[in-house]
């Protein structure tokens, strides 16, 4: 069955004479009678999480862990990498948060966080030697939209003992399998192109590793690092139409890297379904490359922020993935590595011909 299709039955059969879309469940539960049943209380599981883990582990062949937030879920997977005592090795143009969260995580645990350039497959051998260490791998990367070989990583983190997972947020699993070339899990925010429509903050880890299953469960029942049902409920309602949204955004974004590689004032695109990245990203992407790119304009920081005001369709915003168009001067984040002038696009679901003009507008401002 194709993914799509897969997806959309996986989120719910309804039977005869009940609703076409799953109710809103808001209970906190009673104690049943019935020893062992999940739903003893809502810090445990919840009717609304069970219907996005059962779809997002339908799109991988896995099982789903759903949390408040990317962060949260990205939080509970480090802690089970370090609490073994093991070092993480992860990419050094990854997202940034990402970046800071590990390096807490892992100064806390009293272990190392070793930030590496994952293109280069020789660094990565050399990060992984030595005490135990797992591989955390971004791909494409966010801000720069680099993509990093996952089953050549893969090889190498097996080779070094080393489990890997990979943030796939930016490709989601309709666009990428990582669980399929040796990834112990995937990480997602379902607030970004899982979500689409900017309204809800979730994230999820996917795995095929039972024990790793249930010990972020147990992470997140003990903690509370919980959804919240009605984020939750708007996840199974967004995830619906995931295929149709990701395939005009796909088609949108490389339109538009293509037109801004021959535009005069654009000194530079990043894109993976434009070379140098295109050969890998064909060998693990299907469907597409998806809705994000970036780009530097020529000029300085102060020029790549007065483009950013001077849009009418593509809003600031520093989120992505939405059905709505959004960009942001990266650089502008303490923390942030990127270029002065580089600016993250997220491509919507508008008529392309749209965006072009209101980008080409943008970018004749002084």
């Amino acid at each position: 069955m194709d993914p799509a299709t897969r997806l959309l039955h996986a989120l719910g059969e309804p039977e005869t004479g009940t609703p076409a879309s799953p109710d809103l469940a808001l209970s906190s539960y009673v104690l049943s009678v019935d020893e062992g049943r999940p739903e003893e209380y809502g810090r445990a599981d919840q009717p609304n999480w069970r219907i996005v883990e059962t779809a997002l582990g339908a799109l991988e062949d896995a099982e789903a862990v759903l949390f408040p937030s990317g962060q949260a879920a990205a939080h509970a997977l480090l802690w089970d990498m370090v609490r073994s005592g093991r070092r993480v090795v992860l990419p050094d143009d990854g997202y940034y948060n990402t970046r800071a969260l590990a390096d807490l995580v892992t100064s806390s645990a009293g272990v190392a966080c070793v930030p590496v350039d994952q293109l280069d497959r020789d660094a990565v051998a050399a990060a992984l030697d030595g005490p135990p260490a797992a591989l955390w791998v971004e791909t494409p990367s966010n801000p720069l939209l680099r993509v990093a070989d996952l089953a050549a990583l893969a090889e190498l983190a097996a080779a070094h003992g080393a489990p890997m997972v990979a943030d796939n947020t930016l490709a989601t699993p309709l666009l990428q399998q990582p669980l399929d070339v040796g990834s112990r899990a995937t990480v997602y925010s379902l607030t970004k192109a899982l979500g689409g429509h900017s309204d809800l903050l979730l994230g999820a880890v996917v795995s095929r590793d039972a024990q790793l299953v249930a010990r972020l469960r147990e992470w997140r029942t003990l903690t509370g690092a919980i959804p919240g049902p009605f984020a939750a409920w708007l996840a199974a309602r967004s995830l619906k139409t995931l295929a149709v949204r990701l395939r005009r955004q796909c088609e949108n974004a490389l339109v538009i890297a293509e037109h801004l590689r021959r535009h005069a004032r654009v000194t530079a695109v990043h894109y993976p379904g434009l070379h140098p990245a295109r050969p890998v990203a064909d060998r693990q992407m299907r469907g597409g490359y998806g809705s994000l790119l970036s780009f530097e304009v020529d000029g300085d920081a102060r020029r790549a922020a007065a483009v950013v005001r001077a849009a009418r369709l593509v809003h600031p915003g520093t989120s992505f993935g939405g059905v709505v168009s959004s960009w942001e001067r990266r650089a502008r984040w303490p923390g942030e590595t990127a270029p002065a002038t580089l600016i993250r696009l997220s491509v919507g679901v508008e008529h392309v011909d749209d965006l072009l003009a209101d980008i080409d507008r943008a970018l004749t401002c002084p």
